[in-house]
């Protein structure tokens, strides 16, 4: 591995690309603390974690957007909003793409119709960046935390509304220079980059609250000093948090790389006195296709119910006993982590997971492509029975991949629940965090891995220094 990261360095425009994308990352962190003046900050942070520990619809909006935005809305910046509007903007257009008939015919001209498709989802980012900065600066104006001399000037609306729009435009600009100049996915980077920035805050609450913080040289270090005072978690707590974020982040990789491989058969041709063709390779499919958009939308959704019923709860005072009881059960049971709220959360992470799936595969198109290249699925006829073949396969294996992350959705609310942790340590047990971040560290380090091979240098996923990669067992 050591020497693995050393020939990086080794190779000039590897090198280059590497430092590169980490000096853009760098840029996106500083920004982030650039603060929207006339905003009561310290309020601010005091009334979000007020609103996080109440578990209430705004706290739990907070936590599920500082995903995409790199923090939490408790600190009101020009990175404020984050990514989230480009790929809100990104997910509508992709949507989009399968029912429009004119996105789907610019979809087929190739790299200019796909060009168009990106103008168009620029613009559209700026709109949503302009409505959810509009209805943000709203709601903190509406809590008191706004200072009234800013609050009545009109200039200053314009301004915050401006700067927080520019702020997500500038990280597109910068995910595309990422893209172009860098190495990985830019705008997968910058929310990979957001979420470990909130890994050494929960490093350090687990330390603090256990007594790993009562160890001499550690205490020391972080300037711990609760000897003797009886901590929030035991040791046996401590050990189970650390094997599950192992075992949870094991399981995350293993069900990311995994492919159910159909095997295809390639026609011969006979072309003059030479055989062409005849060679036998496989179709990959992947078990979690959807990658981690079930949950985005299933997380986005679940907030609603909780807002609705809490509402009828309130509003049920004088009304009879029996109606009290109904809305006081379902404010209750829709509460984050309890059970008709985790198996209500289920159900809609295995319907997006289909209906994604729907979305971003399509049988008929794919037996179309192997009849063209002159392909088949030996004991398939070419053609519909092909794309009912696909399609039953897809339909199997994509069960098994939602079951997958509706385990990886469900775990961080057991575990916060069961522990009383806070919702921004138990986020690394599993949910959508873990999973983009386990996602995009793969891409990375496979695009490395190339970049190494392609220049005769060992990778790190054990190939050598003669250009040999790595020996993976196929499938028998």
């Amino acid at each position: 591995m050591l020497q693995a990261i050393l020939n990086i360095f080794k190779i000039p425009e590897l090198r280059n690309k590497v430092i590169f994308t980490l000096g853009m990352l760098a840029v996106y962190r500083v920004g982030f603390w650039i603060p929207i003046p006339g905003v009561d900050q310290e309020m601010l942070r005091e009334a979000m974690m007020r609103e996080v520990e109440e578990g209430t619809a705004a706290g739990r909006a907070s936590q599920f957007v500082a995903i995409f935005s790199g923090g939490s809305f408790g600190q009101s910046t020009i990175f404020g909003l984050g990514i989230m509007p480009y790929i809100s903007a990104a997910i509508i257009f992709q949507i989009l793409q399968s029912v429009s008939a004119t996105l789907k015919k610019l979809k087929q001209e190739g790299p200019t119709g796909q060009q168009k498709i990106m103008t168009y989802t620029r613009y559209a980012t700026i709109g949503l960046c302009v409505i959810q900065a509009v209805g943000w600066l709203m709601y903190i104006n509406a809590q008191g935390l706004i200072y009234r001399e800013w609050a009545a000037n009109p200039v200053w609306w314009l301004m915050a509304i401006t700067a927080m729009t520019a702020g997500t435009t500038f990280l597109m600009w910068l995910g595309e220079q990422i893209d172009k100049y860098g190495i990985g996915n830019g705008v997968s980077l910058i929310i990979t980059a957001g979420i470990l920035a909130q890994m050494p805050q929960a490093v350090l609450w687990v330390i603090t609250n256990s007594p790993v913080g009562q160890i001499g040289w550690i205490g020391r270090i972080f300037g711990i000093a609760q000897t003797g005072v009886e901590t929030q978690m035991s040791w046996m707590e401590v050990i189970f948090l650390v094997a599950s974020f192992v075992f949870v982040v094991a399981g995350a990789v293993l069900i990311t790389v995994a492919q159910r491989r159909i095997p295809v058969q390639q026609a011969k041709h006979t072309r003059g006195r030479k055989v062409y063709g005849g060679q036998r390779s496989y179709l990959p499919l992947r078990v979690n296709h959807g990658g981690v958009m079930p949950i985005v939308f299933a997380s986005s959704l679940m907030i609603f119910p909780s807002v609705i019923f809490s509402a009828m709860d309130q509003g049920a005072e004088g009304m009879p006993a029996w109606w009290r009881g109904i809305t006081g059960f379902l404010s209750q049971g829709f509460m984050v982590g309890e059970f008709p709220y985790a198996l209500l959360y289920i159900g809609m992470v295995y319907f997006f997971s289909y209906f994604w799936t729907t979305i971003q595969f399509n049988p008929e198109d794919m037996s179309k492509q192997l009849r063209d290249h002159g392909s088949f699925i030996p004991g398939l006829r070419p053609g519909p029975r092909t794309a009912e073949y696909l399609e039953t396969v897809m339909e199997r294996i994509t069960y098994v991949g939602a079951g997958f992350l509706s385990v990886i959705a469900v775990v961080p609310m057991i575990v916060q629940n069961a522990m009383n942790i806070p919702f921004f340590v138990a986020a690394f047990l599993g949910g959508t965090g873990l999973l983009i971040v386990v996602s995009v560290g793969l891409d990375f380090i496979q695009r490395i891995e190339a970049n190494l091979l392609m220049r005769n240098y060992a990778g790190f996923l054990g190939g050598n220094d003669r250009g040999q990669g790595p020996k993976i067992r196929g499938p028998r």
